[in-house]
């Protein structure tokens, strides 16, 4: 079966046009994908990640993607960058640590939201991290508490770790 699978895409290559497909590669994926989501902004659709760390380090940080009076119709400033690889590296280990974690939910009306995505090949190894109102800790245990504060840190020494 491989042999004449092999020799379709050969044939499929020498049509003309037909080479420019088999070359183009599809846009990387992130592997780890920082967004907050303001207080209020449930409704916006303008929302993108503050930062995205690919696989080999290379990095996207629009520092301005939750500026409340940005325009919904402007779309961020992307600065590109790296984070280094031992950062990657312990931060996929905090999220793994932190994937079965319950970081509650306070009291009180929704006061926006934090993710972390991790997004290896495998949509299997998927872990997402979500932590709603993430400045209030009303009605949280101390685990909770605490669950969130390494939640927090990891999301700003991510940030912190990007170079321009």
């Amino acid at each position: 079966m491989r042999p004449t699978l092999t020799g379709l895409l050969v044939c499929a290559l020498a049509l003309p046009g037909a080479g420019a497909l088999a070359h183009a590669d599809p846009a990387p994926l992130p592997l780890v994908s920082l967004t907050t989501i303001p207080d209020g902004w449930s409704q916006r659709t303008d929302l993108r990640p503050v930062l995205q760390v690919f696989p080999d380090g290379e990095a996207v940080h629009m520092p301005d993607a939750v500026v409340k009076d940005r325009k919904p119709e402007t779309a961020p400033k992307k600065v590109t960058g790296t984070v280094a690889a031992d950062v990657i590296s312990a931060a996929r280990e905090e999220i793994n640590a932190l994937k079965d974690t319950d970081f509650g939910i306070p009291a009180g009306d929704n006061r926006g939201t934090q993710i972390i995505d991790l997004m290896p090949e495998d949509p299997a190894d998927e872990i997402h991290l979500v932590i709603y109102s993430p400045e209030a800790a009303d009605g949280l245990n101390p685990e909770q508490k605490a669950a969130r504060k390494r939640f927090t840190d990891l999301y700003k020494k991510l940030v912190d770790a990007f170079k321009s």
